[in-house]
């Protein structure tokens, strides 16, 4: 399983925590004594990021074993990474190693989670993931909705068209305009329009878009939009935004959404993840 984050990304995170040395450890002087860690989980999980946490161990000098790869489901009590080496070295890592797990597997967890449901009740609607991360931390959410089952709604702004109301804010052209300057600007992109009613879904289906990002639709909403455009013999790409979670997300699937646009797995909480040191003789 490949890595989210660099060295360098892996290292900073260790000079954020102890930026002058671990004063603890340093005035116990008891950093050369040899010790194992062994992290697990405390419940349930899909895990994330214990990748990093083995190469964030072995970056100071320590010996790592990967037991669980991202994406694996796992349950209480299974272990997830083995580490011996210096106390000195286990002392500095473990904090930040454990923290990272626990929110990487947060994401991943609730992403399963959702699409767990979504499998059981016979849908095959994607659930993909925006760009709301945590300002820094993309690489690693993007890696824990992957592992989770999910996939990505857009990376970035380079990435895709999408066009919102607040754009149109800007401009005073009619939506055929809009979108006319858009497809000449991008030709070979698909065009993806946010609308907040089910007339600003017609219109901008009328004028070619090839999604339509439904925003805080109801799911009735939902499965009036889908009717009301195939009576115009027009098929966007219906995705749902806006409050979509586990407790919707099948409603939604159920009212005929394409596709499930969500944040809400930034916002799961972290799964816990115990730690277990013992010193070596």
């Amino acid at each position: 399983m490949l890595r989210a984050l660099s060295d360098d990304a892996l290292q900073e995170l260790i000079k954020e925590d102890a930026p002058y040395g671990d004063l603890t450890t340093t005035g116990l002087t008891m950093g050369d004594m040899p010790g194992r860690v062994v992290m697990a989980a405390r419940a349930p999980m899909t895990v994330c990021g214990a990748e990093e946490a083995v190469r964030l161990f072995e970056l100071y000098g320590a010996s790592a074993t990967l037991i669980a790869p991202s994406g694996t489901h796992v349950l209480a009590g299974a272990e997830l990474i083995s580490v011996a080496g210096r106390a000195s070295s286990l002392l500095l890592v473990w904090k930040v190693a454990q923290t990272l797990m626990e929110y990487a597997s947060g994401i991943a967890s609730e992403v399963a989670r959702i699409v767990t449901e979504l499998r059981a009740a016979g849908h095959a609607v994607p659930l993909a993931c925006t760009r709301k991360t945590f300002p820094g931390t993309r690489a690693l959410a993007v890696k824990a909705v992957l592992q989770g089952g999910g996939i990505m709604h857009r990376l970035g702004l380079s990435e895709s068209m999408l066009l919102f109301p607040e754009h149109r804010v800007f401009i005073d052209a009619s939506t055929d305009d809009m979108v006319g300057r858009l497809r000449k600007y991008q030709p070979e992109k698909r065009l993806i329009v946010e609308v907040n009613s089910l007339e600003e879904a017609l219109a901008m289906a009328t004028s070619g878009a090839d999604v339509l990002q439904l925003e805080r639709f109801t799911p009735e909403a939902v499965r009036q939009c889908r009717k009301t455009l195939h009576a115009s013999h027009l098929h966007p790409m219906l995705a749902v935004a806006g409050g979509v979670n586990a407790t919707n997300a099948v409603a939604y699937a159920d009212a005929g959404a394409d596709l499930l646009v969500s944040s809400a797995p930034y916002h799961a909480p972290p799964r816990d993840v115990e730690v277990r040191f013992s010193r070596e003789v």
